[in-house]
């Protein structure tokens, strides 16, 4: 059996007193479940810039290693062709091998030269890793107190949050779904959580736009759903209806007929 007006009505009044009541205990947190979640997610960026950092001195570790292998395997090959020079047979053969090993030589010079510019890298790197580590420890004690902080706050207002979220599920059961959709939608497009509103003193009590006096008589009667044409919101009631004056016009005096 579908609703009545003034069923629907009281329903939306009643959904919005819980909605009202745990935006209370929400605003009590103030900005500290915002503020927690941003040093977690500035702490994960600390972290992913420290591993990075880390495997950037293993890839510096490894080419200091690999030039290492390289200036040995160099100076293999400079033995080698040296002892060849002690029994080439013409002047060709001897320029040939002696060119090898200035080759060989070179690139013992290229290979020392990376390594010096490879443990210059790690120092630079370590240096950013211990400063970042520090910040990342200063950070944490932040956010282990924000945490200690927000805990207190959640365990003074868990038991009323559970209550009210369970009341909230029960009371949104009672409100079709289209309805309760076009609910939500103005709450969350609304600063102040408001989608059901009183007229008060004469204006929405959402957007404090005038209602005018016909309008409020019409919510008065509760034979639809009216929202305020400026914001949208649902108007649900109204706390005085203005006193319409009805004012008589005055009767004009007959002349009286000459004789």
């Amino acid at each position: 059996m579908e609703s009545t007006v003034p069923q629907k009505l009281d329903a939306l009044i009643k959904l919005q007193s819980i909605d009202s009541k745990l935006n209370e205990i929400i605003k009590v947190r103030g900005a500290l479940p915002e503020e927690v979640q941003d040093l977690e997610d500035e702490l994960a960026g600390y972290e992913t810039r420290i591993e990075k950092y880390n495997q950037e001195l293993s890839d510096l570790e490894l080419e200091i290693a690999n030039k290492r292998n390289a200036i040995k395997d160099s100076e293999k090959l400079i033995q080698k062709y040296e002892e060849q020079q002690m029994n080439v047979r013409n002047n060709r053969e001897y320029d040939a091998v002696s060119k090898e090993i200035e080759l060989q030589t070179l690139e013992i010079q290229i290979s020392e030269k990376r390594i010096n510019e490879a443990d210059e890298k790690i120092l630079a790197k370590k240096e950013e890793i211990e400063e970042t580590n520090n910040i990342r420890i200063e950070r944490q004690k932040d956010l282990d107190s924000k945490k200690d902080e927000l805990k207190v706050l959640l365990e003074e207002s868990e038991e009323e949050e559970i209550k009210l979220i369970k009341e909230r599920d029960k009371a949104a059961k009672k409100i079709e779904e289209r309805l309760f959709n076009s609910y939500e939608k103005i709450r969350d497009n609304a600063r102040n959580g408001l989608a059901v509103v009183s007229v008060k003193r004469g204006a929405c009590g959402g957007c404090f736009a005038v209602v005018p006096p016909q309008r409020q008589v019409e919510i008065k009667e509760r034979k639809k759903l009216i929202v305020c044409e400026h914001c949208g919101r649902i108007l649900a009631d109204v706390d005085n209806i203005p006193e319409v004056v009805v004012t008589k016009p005055k009767r004009t005096a007959r002349r009286k007929k000459t004789a």
